[in-house]
């Protein structure tokens, strides 16, 4: 029972190491949701590499609150349908950067891997840049709300 105490404690400690990282790394700058170039590029990436699970038009995939046999959550919509934009832009980009699991601990599983190693972070940026593009104004002045909670 110690050990899994301890596996728990270190997990939640990566955890909130890797928030604090990616919050630091995105402090005060904000995602460039209007600029054309940064959001016909997060666009691109997106389409390559998000779109195949969270769909082309970021609706997500089915019943993307209900676990599959495996237990898993299918991907959720990054439209304002879903929950991307309750989630402060830090947060975000720790999740894309290291993945749902890495961030979350505790044993948690997802289907959503880490793309550090194939997105740089600015890459990375662009995509969200270009997803919270998509949102209606009062969900991007929500989230806006969020990230300005986030920073104290």
């Amino acid at each position: 029972m110690r050990n899994v105490s301890v596996g728990v404690a270190v997990l939640v400690a990566v955890a909130i190491g890797a928030f604090v990282w990616a919050s630091r790394n995105s402090a005060g700058e904000g995602l460039p949701y209007r600029d054309a170039d940064v959001i016909a590029r997060g666009e691109a990436i997106y389409g390559a590499e998000c779109a195949a699970c969270h769909g082309a038009n970021l609706e997500g995939q089915g019943d993307w609150r209900v676990r599959d046999a495996d237990g898993y959550l299918p991907a959720p919509p990054h439209d304002e349908t879903g929950h991307t934009w309750h989630h402060p832009d830090s947060q975000l980009i720790a999740i894309t950067m290291l993945g749902t699991e890495q961030i979350v601990g505790g044993g948690y599983r997802s289907n959503m891997r880490g793309f550090r190693d194939v997105l740089s972070r600015d890459e990375i940026i662009a995509v969200l840049a270009y997803i919270k593009s998509t949102w209606p104004p009062e969900v991007i002045d929500a989230h806006d709300r969020i990230n300005a909670d986030a920073q104290g």
